[in-house]
């Protein structure tokens, strides 16, 4: 009897296993790519903002490289697609972290520096490439 309810033990925890690995995964990787788009929108006159929206596709950013304008203040949002540890968005060099919870949720600077920088999501996984003009 005793042997019986080892096997059933042991059953629930392969079960378990199965399911976090099932959640984990609907999480971080279950719905990359539908619908995708990224886009770079600059609005005219004063007050300029660069809008940028990125989608999540193959299992990284999209669009996973961005321009913008020095000096121009700068706006990125995540739309829907993006989902799991992608939705914390850093960009070290400019001290940039933040959870964005919805895709109504962005990050805004403005970068007075030159050159090419590396974003990422909170863990690491999926990354991209700034370059500020």
């Amino acid at each position: 009897m005793s042997e019986s309810i080892k096997i059933k033990r042991t059953t629930l925890y392969i079960l378990m296993t199965i399911a976090i690995i099932v959640l984990a995964g609907y999480f971080l990787l279950g719905k990359s790519g539908a619908g995708a788009t990224g886009n770079t929108n600059s609005d005219s006159g004063s007050g300029e903002i660069q809008n940028v929206v990125l989608s999540m596709k193959n299992y990284n950013y999209y669009p996973n490289t961005i321009t913008v304008k020095s000096g121009t203040k700068v706006r990125i949002s995540l739309d829907r697609t993006v989902v799991g540890c992608y939705r914390g968005f850093v960009i070290r060099d400019f001290g940039i972290n933040k959870y964005l919870q919805s895709p109504s949720d962005y990050v805004e600077f403005t970068p007075t520096k030159k050159g090419t920088f590396r974003f990422a999501c909170s863990m690491g996984m999926g990354t991209g490439t700034l370059i500020v003009e």
